[in-house]
């Protein structure tokens, strides 16, 4: 099935948009990384020799940035279930994380001494039902909040990419249950008119 073109309105807006541009003139492989950029430095998020977990990290520049902000000693291991170009310094499993085998697999790489940051910009595939892509949302945010139990060491920290909408206050409360601060971030790079935005859970405990 071919995929459906971009629409014009979308191609206006991506020509315009300063992040996009900047992404261009740069390495980096989407304007995405901007807003990890600017909560890593109102937060100081990333820090060197961290092992860092980028869960849904196509097409990769979460990864870049985190893998250039831990330095050689780090380690970025990354998952998604689309293909992901290599990136020097990041371990890439192409999969689905919540899959048992790749789950396995997974926390095999990570190790017993576990992450100190879990990362996550993902987003469901979208209907366009605002109701059925909020519930898959906050779905797929419950499953990221179960793999940190499995895989973020004691004092660590979650990013996670909401929407706006029914669940996120009770998700909230839920990540309260485990970690010791729970923020809400908003970077200038997400666009006006998304319903996006961040969630950052600060030392995470059993």
């Amino acid at each position: 099935m071919s995929r459906k073109k971009p629409s014009k309105e979308w191609l206006q807006t991506q020509n315009k948009d300063p992040y996009v541009k900047q992404a261009r003139e740069s390495h980096y492989r989407s304007r995405a990384v901007y807003k990890l950029q600017e909560i890593d430095k109102k937060d100081s998020l990333i820090k060197p020799d961290y092992c860092v977990i980028d869960l849904g990290s196509a097409p990769g520049s979460w990864s870049q940035y985190a893998s250039e902000r831990i330095g050689a000693n780090g380690r970025v291991i990354a998952v998604d279930i689309l293909p992901m170009e290599s990136i020097d310094g990041v371990l890439f499993t192409q999969g689905d994380f919540t899959d048992e085998a790749v789950e396995k697999a997974f926390l095999q790489q990570i190790g017993a001494d576990r992450a100190d940051l879990v990362i996550s910009d993902m987003a469901p595939n979208l209907t366009g039902i605002r109701v059925t892509d909020q519930a898959r949302s906050m779905a797929m945010a419950e499953l990221i909040y179960d793999f940190c139990h499995q895989a973020l060491k004691p004092g660590g920290d979650l990013l996670i990419k909401l929407f706006e909408g029914a669940g996120t206050n009770e998700y909230r409360q839920l990540l309260r249950e485990h970690f010791d601060k729970v923020m809400t971030r908003k970077p200038g790079a997400s666009r006006d008119k998304s319903r996006e935005f961040y969630i950052l859970a600060r030392s995470y405990r059993l």
